[in-house]
């Protein structure tokens, strides 16, 4: 019967409540077994009513009689178990508005300590600038556990673009946890590329997970054959083999971007030089090759706007922006933005 949470807040109340609740407030006080059983409830659900209520904050427990002054103060005054009083619903309100503004700050003083611990814990760890200066690292890995919680968390860091190439097919990954992740990450505005070899395509298992993540909106090409399987977050962090003629011996976490814009060129002429795969099936893509994003960026750069204000139309920093134009300059083989203006107009991919 009940619909009260964890937290003692109400969830979607039953409808039978709403007269009872009347009748309550009509008698002020009464016996609530009393005016339960005239609704001809049946008797379990007796308490359930009566927590919802109490937890609504509609009803208190009672007593019949007043009170005396000293049974007040020594505390020996108890409730009756079934008598009840009614409370304004405004005042219910107003009460359960204050015991959610203390819960919120209690969470928000419990984030608060939390920061400054991390903050403290950490300042003698970070080097400055190592998220985005131009600090060079490089970790080798052998543990494969590493490996993936490494894994996990440089994709959990993009802010941008993620960008991956796998040699081996799809074989190896769990397809439940990548389309969940692509999922969560497109919803945050990050692009996400992915190369696969051209015979992948032709495996049932493996181009069913490249299908269902184009679906996706996942940028995802075939190319005949790839050199290393690769992943890069950002022009930040970069994964690859210990080495590439036996990946299983471990893995390498690049850092910086002096180094891993070096990676990131192999993968962009391996990506450039790849053919795109599931453009007849994926929702957000032209048979022009650009995403739908690309695409804005494009048809508001030919309209002669400012970076400035396409990033406040597309909802994107001026990086990204930066990023958008750049890529799609590349894809129409365009040294100058107004290149790709002309370019794309004769292609007809302004229409």
């Amino acid at each position: 019967m009940s619909t009260t949470g964890e937290a003692g807040g109400a969830g979607r109340a039953d409808h039978r409540l709403v007269p009872l609740y009347q009748e309550l407030r009509r008698r002020g006080v009464s016996d609530f077994a009393e005016v339960v059983a005239s609704f001809g409830f049946p008797p379990e659900e007796y308490e359930g009513c009566r927590t919802e209520l109490i937890a609504l904050g509609l009803i208190v427990p009672t007593s019949g009689t007043h009170a005396a002054q000293d049974e007040l103060q020594d505390a020996a005054w108890v409730p009756d178990g079934n008598t009840v009083a009614s409370v304004d619903p405004e005042i219910a309100l107003l009460r359960a508005i204050d015991r959610e503004r203390a819960r919120l700050r209690k969470h928000l003083a419990e984030a608060d300590r939390t920061y400054s611990t991390l903050e403290t814990l950490t300042a003698t760890l970070l080097r400055p600038g190592s998220l985005s200066g131009s600090d060079v690292t490089v970790e080798a890995i052998t543990d494969y556990r590493r490996i993936q919680q490494a894994l996990e968390d440089i994709l959990d860091a993009t802010q941008e673009t993620s960008c991956s190439m796998y040699p081996t097919g799809p074989a190896r990954q769990n397809p439940e946890r990548i389309l969940r992740r692509d999922r969560g990450k497109l919803d945050q505005g990050i692009r996400i590329r992915s190369l696969y070899r051209s015979q992948d395509a032709g495996v049932p298992e493996a181009a069913e997970v490249l299908h269902m993540r184009a679906e996706l909106g996942v940028e995802v090409r075939v190319a005949p054959e790839l050199p290393i399987t690769m992943v890069i977050v950002d022009d930040q962090y970069a994964l690859l083999p210990l080495r590439p003629d036996a990946p299983g011996e471990g893995a390498i976490l690049a850092g910086g971007p002096l180094l891993v814009r070096g990676f990131l060129s192999l993968y962009e002429h391996c990506w450039h030089t790849a053919t795109p795969f599931g453009d007849d099936i994926a929702p957000d893509r032209g048979g022009d090759g650009l995403s739908e994003q690309q695409r804005n960026a494009l048809r508001m750069l030919a309209d002669g706007m400012k970076d400035e204000k396409i990033a406040r139309h597309l909802g994107v920093s001026l990086r990204t922006v930066s990023r958008l134009i750049s890529e799609v300059m590349q894809e129409l083989g365009a040294t100058s933005r107004f290149e790709a203006g002309v370019r794309a107009l004769r292609l007809g991919w302004l229409d």
